[in-house]
Order: C-alpha cells, then structure tokens, then sequence
C-alpha cells in the first residue's frame, strides 16, 4: 500500500502540474496580457517542476527555479485581464445556493479524514483523492461545468501569482537546514540558555522556537523539523513528554508563528490578493492578538498535558 501511495501522489504532483500548465497556456495566448510572455513561461516552467519534477535533474531544477526568480525580479509577471461575476451574478448565485456552498469544502476535510482513519492510504494521498473527490462533489451542487472549475483554477493561480511558488521552497530550505545541522546549533545554544531538568522551560522554548522559526521560514512545516531535533527531543521529549502530544501541540504552535509573518503567503498573502486589500499586512494585524494568546495556550498545554 505504501507503493500504492507513492503512486497516488506522484500522480496529483502531475496533476497539479498540468493545472499551473493551463494556466501557463492561457496567459502566453492572451493578446490583452501586459506580460504574457514572461508570465506564461513562469507558469509552465513552474508546471514542469511539479509534473516532471522525478525526472527533471536537480540541477536543472535549480537552474528554472533561477530563471523564475529572473521573470520576477524584473516584474515580467503579471496577473492581466481576468474574468469574474458580476456583483448580480454572484449574488444571485449566493441566494440559489445558499448554505449548500459550503458542502464540497466540508467533503474535503471528512474524507480525508475517513480516508486517513479507516485506510492504508498515506495522508497526502488521501488529500489527494478527497481533493478531487470534493472538485466532483461542487459540480454537482452548483451544477456548474467541470470546464468552471478549470477556470476558477486559473483566475486564483494568477491572482495568488509569484507568492504560490513560498511554501515550496521554504519547505526545502527546512530540509538543507536540517541536513546541515542548524537543529544541533540550535540545540547547543539553548543548552546554555535553558537549564536541564526544568519541564517548564523546555516547554516555552519549544514553543517559542517553534513560533519564531515558523515566521522565519513561513512555514510550519519546515520548522518542525530543525526546532523539534534542536529543541523538542532534548528539552522536552528526553525529559518525559509524550511524544504524540508534545509533537501535535509543537506544530499547532507553529501556526502561531504564521499568523504574524508574511513570510506564510498561502495564509497571509493569499487573502490580500483575493481580496485585493489596499494594506498587504491587514491580515497579519488582526491575527496577532489572537497568535499571542494562543502561544501561551500551547505552553500551558504542553506543561500540563505531555506530562
């Protein structure tokens, strides 16, 4: 089943490839694009990554991730004409609906939760399928055409623009700085910071470490990673925490840190763009409040509750 998996989500990464690709397409064939040129090649180069990304070389990759950073640097890429609904439209569609909009989004986040529950199916795989699975279930109950859905794809990968390309890379610089042993700098410094046998302390460092790194890098994920070696194993884990607990709690905090941050587009960006906001840190501004409260939420949490 772990083959299976693999599989399954190698086959999303193409799909998702060739969705950046039409996109790609669209823009480069739009007479009415300021920057059709360079946006397109951005787009299609960014599908090649996902699409091909098993057989691509890395230093290949390395090199169209380098031209990407080219196209944007001198702003060749641009988010042009795009076609919304009117303000009657999308009314009149908001009162035909009405709650029942929000059924495909619930469908995604129950079946992958069943599908990670009750199956082999690694959770990325089971994203995946509830993915598309939720796609099929919108069609039906706005009983739109599946070429809508292509299209909305498209509008929201230019509207989301050079920002949706952040959580991979940062998620590979959580890798180099892993393998490179930051985790263990890290480790080292806090150990003269933090004095052993104190639960209390590893627990705040954990968290706050999590929290700064996670607004370092914009991304969760890739923190976990280096503050739970440099940190969770040997100041919280190592002193009798429950592993499980310890480890969900660490990453939850993490979102502490994406609330304040800039660094984490798809949270903070993204929703500026949708919503074209005239300040691109509205956003952050009122989720701090709620992110510091919550940091000492998680602390209190863990103390209590690990051990």
């Amino acid at each position: 089943m772990e083959a299976v998996s693999e599989y399954l989500i190698e086959f999303f990464f193409v799909l998702t490839g060739l969705l950046m690709a039409y996109t790609g397409v669209r823009v480069a064939m739009d007479q009415n694009h300021p920057a059709r040129f360079g946006t397109g090649l951005f787009w299609l180069i960014l599908a090649a990554t996902f699409a091909l990304g098993q057989v691509i070389p890395y230093e290949v990759t390395g090199v169209l991730i380098l031209i990407m950073g080219g196209l944007t640097l001198f702003n060749q890429v641009k988010i042009g004409p795009i076609t919304t609904a009117s303000e009657e439209e999308s009314k009149g569609h908001s009162d035909r609906l009405g709650n029942r909009i929000f059924i495909p989004v619930v469908s995604l986040a129950l079946i992958a939760i069943l599908l990670a529950q009750f199956t082999p199916l690694d959770g990325q795989a089971g994203i995946g399928i509830a993915s598309i699975l939720a796609i099929l279930i919108g069609v039906l109950v706005t009983r739109s055409k599946f070429k809508t859905s292509l299209d909305e794809g498209d509008r929201m990968n230019r509207q989301v623009g050079t920002v949706g390309i952040l959580p991979q890379l940062l998620a590979a610089l959580g890798v180099i700085f892993t393998t490179a042993g930051v985790g263990e700098v890290i480790s080292s410094l806090i150990s003269g910071i933090v004095p052993a046998g104190s639960p209390l302390l590893g627990v705040t460092a954990y968290v706050l470490g999590m929290v700064v790194f996670s607004m370092i890098m914009g991304n969760t994920f890739a923190a976990f990673t280096v503050i739970t070696a440099g940190v969770g194993i040997p100041f919280v884990i190592a002193q009798g925490a429950d592993p499980v607990i310890t480890g969900a709690l660490a990453m939850t905090a993490g979102y502490c840190g994406t609330l304040m941050t800039p660094m984490a587009a798809n949270f903070n960006a993204l929703p500026v763009a949708l919503l074209e906001m005239d300040n691109p840190n509205s956003v952050i501004k009122e989720q701090v409040p709620y992110a510091l409260v919550m940091i000492v939420v998680h602390i209190l949490l863990m103390y209590f509750w690990a051990f």
